[in-house]
């Protein structure tokens, strides 16, 4: 790879990360608008926000996710962990209203 060509997949490669980011903070807001439907469901079920049982399937299911793509499972399960913790935040906002 000479100069002019690395430079031109730096650029390419750049552009792509920020149309994923793009694509990522679209998911995140998408995940956190169904803590509004999940929130008025555990009112009604009489659950509380915080859901133990459920945060260790879903952190269990990242650490398989992690190791078959080959991910980092620390640092999957650090940006599981804020989005969680954004859900359960977002969840306690709704019923507060």
């Amino acid at each position: 790879m000479d100069r002019a060509e690395a430079l031109k997949r730096l650029e390419s490669s750049r552009k792509r990360i920020d149309e994923l980011d793009e694509d990522i903070i679209q998911l995140i807001k998408e995940r956190t608008s169904l803590a509004g439907d999940i929130a008025r469901a555990k009112k009604v079920l009489e659950m509380d926000i915080h859901d133990p049982e459920r945060e260790e399937y879903i952190h269990h299911k990242i650490r398989e996710i992690a190791n078959k793509q080959e991910i980092n499972k620390d640092s999957l399960t650090q940006i599981i962990k804020i989005l969680t913790d954004l859900s359960k935040e977002e969840q306690e906002k709704i019923l507060r209203r």
